[in-house]
């Protein structure tokens, strides 16, 4: 099944997998809870399943809408957007995706416990003091936890346990190609000599992800069959550097599984980078000039 489907002018619907994968890379499963007078509790709760990207990457957005039927998009200031899915009854559509096609990376941990909020604001307990502080208990643990602030509101919460989530392997190739679209960079590095007189042109492509996910970034190495990996404070990363490996591996994968947003606009021109460097052209003046061109406009540039 291909990652998205045509139907008319950007009209996509996509791959399941592809979605789990760039929700991993770059989904927020979270509990909103505020005061509200109107409560009996004085507070209000809701659960929130959100996706941020810059606006340019709207598209993706909405072909994630358009392919589940639910959620509604935003402006989310200056340069981003939030495709957002609130209501109980179209967060069944997210939960159920989930169950069918799990996520892999520790936000499976996020997802479990965004279930057991759920689970307890459709039995209505959010609504007694007793469920508040179950349903505080599990924001407590759940992404980057409560704020110092808020926690002065609940100075005798119980944190819920954090699911232990056991390393997995990538299922699907459409995994991995969402997560890239999140995660991934193609970079061209453009180094003067030391003399001045020459540039070494090479080029990288990088994946970085928590360090609490450094199993699932090593088993890129045998998935894709080249690579090397490096941890630096919290994170890793899994890099491809060598010009053959670039060529023959990374570039035939992304030719025959494309991908969405923007960052095949950067891949086109890694791409051309290549080429270049294929026929030579890299090694006269003309050909560094083309490829600084093409550098300058990419990733955070375009």
């Amino acid at each position: 099944m291909p990652s998205y489907n045509l139907k008319g002018n950007n009209s996509y619907y996509l791959n399941p997998y592809y979605i789990t994968g760039f929700v991993d890379a770059e989904g927020c499963f979270t509990t909103s809870i505020f005061k509200d007078s109107r409560m009996s509790t004085k507070w209000q709760v809701k659960a929130i399943f959100s996706i941020s990207l810059h606006n340019k990457d709207i598209k993706i957005l909405e072909a994630i809408q358009r392919t589940w039927g639910v959620g509604k998009i935003y402006k989310h200031g200056k340069d981003s957007v939030v495709y957002r899915v609130s209501s109980l009854k179209n967060l069944t559509v997210i939960l159920n995706h989930f169950d069918k096609y799990p996520l892999i990376t520790h936000k499976l941990a996020d997802f479990l416990l965004f279930k057991q909020s759920i689970s307890l604001i459709e039995r209505k307990e959010h609504l007694t003091e007793g469920g508040l502080l179950k349903l505080v208990g599990i924001k407590d643990v759940l992404n980057w936890g409560l704020s110092e602030k808020f926690k002065e509101s609940f100075p005798n919460i119980i944190p819920a346990v954090r699911p232990e989530i056991k390393p997995t392997q990538i299922k699907n190739i459409w995994w991995l190609i969402g997560f890239v679209e999140g995660e991934g960079c193609f970079m061209v590095i453009a180094q003067e000599s030391k003399n001045k007189t020459t540039h070494n042109i090479s080029l990288r492509f990088t994946i970085t992800q928590h360090v609490r996910d450094s199993v699932l970034i090593d088993s890129f190495l045998n998935y894709l069959g080249c690579g090397r990996c490096y941890s630096s404070r919290n994170e890793v990363t899994f890099i491809v550097s060598t010009f053959s490996d670039i060529n023959n591996k990374i570039i035939p994968l992304f030719k025959k599984y494309p991908l969405l947003g923007t960052k095949q606009e950067d891949y086109l021109d890694f791409l051309k980078v290549a080429s270049l460097i294929v026929s030579k052209e890299h090694l006269s003046k003309e050909g560094v000039e083309k490829i600084k061109i093409l550098q300058s406009n990419m990733n955070s540039k375009r």
